[in-house]
């Protein structure tokens, strides 16, 4: 793969709103408590939600402890959604390149270049993850093999037709999806793959929401209804063979997370929009055609 010279800070945040983004998580890591301190569990630092069944044991016990029960637990099942979006990437070899669209602190680059064996190159527009990320790559030993690149993932830089499949793993709400969707369809090969688990806004309750709205404002993003995901797929040659509606398999995390001392306030509006179905939690496979 071709990868451009290093990028400056003018040419990869375009809009005020993604140097805003991108000024966030710059300027404050270390208000980002919940992923940074259920990363301290094992080294792998995600910035997405769990999936699957709590070991609600971690509430019983002695209280001392009880906190760190509920962290490694809520960090298990983040781990086991990475799992399962890795599931999906199909048959990948050693010889493949793979790419993280908007790969935060690398926790799913890292899971992937491990179970695959392959490269694995990781784009965010956040200078202080690319940084974070390398590090870790350089204590992991494996900087040959799994790079994180201060690039925006509209404009990756990569070259034509040279990736084996990209995933975006909650991070598709920042952006805008034809124009996301265009750049992944560049650098797919043929009959590459694309993996998405987002949360998306129902067309027809969704808009009219007020949890929807708070976790939005909450997050500054611009959260999608789900038919613009499918709009976006197909006009650029990315057509979908699997959809799963993982709202169910994440409820659960969010009920885990009510009991930590690390909520933030943003877990009632979460499980109310789920509960009341304005607000899916969808994985989504694509495989590239001609267009």
């Amino acid at each position: 793969m071709t990868i451009a010279n290093p990028q400056t800070a003018s040419s990869v945040l375009r809009t005020t709103y993604q140097r805003s983004v991108a000024a966030y998580w710059n300027d404050n890591p270390n208000d980002d408590r919940v992923n940074t301190k259920l990363g301290e569990v094992d080294g792998l630092y995600h910035h997405h939600y769990g999936i699957g069944e709590p070991d609600w044991s971690v509430l019983e016990g002695p209280e001392a402890t009880r906190q760190d029960r509920i962290v490694r637990e809520l960090h298990r099942l983040e781990t086991a959604q990475a799992d399962y979006l890795l599931d999906n990437l199909g048959q990948v070899q050693p010889t493949d390149r793979l790419v993280d669209g908007g790969s935060g602190r690398g926790g799913t680059s890292f899971m992937a270049g491990r179970r695959f064996g392959c490269e694995v190159d990781g784009v965010s527009i956040s200078e202080y993850q690319v940084g974070f990320a390398n590090d870790q790559a350089a204590e992991r030993g494996v900087s040959d093999r799994v790079r994180f690149h201060f690039r925006n993932m509209l404009d990756t830089g990569f070259a034509d037709e040279s990736v084996r499949a990209v995933w975006t793993n909650e991070t598709t709400m920042y952006v805008d999806l034809f124009d996301l969707f265009d750049e992944f369809a560049r650098i797919l090969e043929p009959g590459g793959r694309y993996v998405c688990i987002t949360g998306c806004s129902n067309d027809v309750t969704g808009g009219r929401s007020a949890s929807v709205s708070w976790i939005d404002a909450h997050y500054g993003c611009m959260i999608h209804p789900r038919s613009e995901y499918f709009r976006a797929l197909s006009d650029n040659g990315l057509i979908p063979t699997t959809v799963v509606d993982l709202t169910p398999d994440t409820i659960p995390y969010w009920e885990l997370r009510t009991h930590s001392e690390l909520a933030t306030g943003v877990e009632q509006p979460f499980l109310t929009a789920y509960r009341e179905g304005s607000f899916q939690y969808l994985l989504i496979v694509a495989d590239k055609v001609a267009r």
